[in-house]
């Protein structure tokens, strides 16, 4: 079971940004914020492999792209059929 940390989500992000933009080592980062280095550094660790496995996708998103995708494919088919009736009214009024 794991226990809340003590470290809100912002001071998180705002430590991560700064040991990513300064060329100082992590433990003097570490020491002025009053962290542990260890978990500095499993901080910016986690926050680079998320980087690196790019965005995650909400369910829901991705539920109603595929509703919409079968949505245009079935307007689709209602469109050419509308257009090849149309053309068939067109040639027998031609009659």
């Amino acid at each position: 079971m794991s226990r809340r940390s003590k470290y809100p989500e912002q001071f998180r992000r705002d430590a991560i940004e700064l040991v990513n933009s300064s060329d100082r080592p992590l433990r003097q980062i570490a020491r002025e914020l009053g962290v542990n280095h260890e978990t500095l550094r499993s901080w910016v660790t986690a926050a680079r492999q998320a980087a690196d496995a790019g965005p995650v996708e909400d369910p829901a998103v991705t539920d109603e792209v595929q509703r919409l995708r079968k949505q245009v494919a079935e307007l689709q088919k209602e469109k050419e059929i509308l257009r090849k009736a149309a053309a068939y009214f067109a040639r027998e009024m031609d009659r």
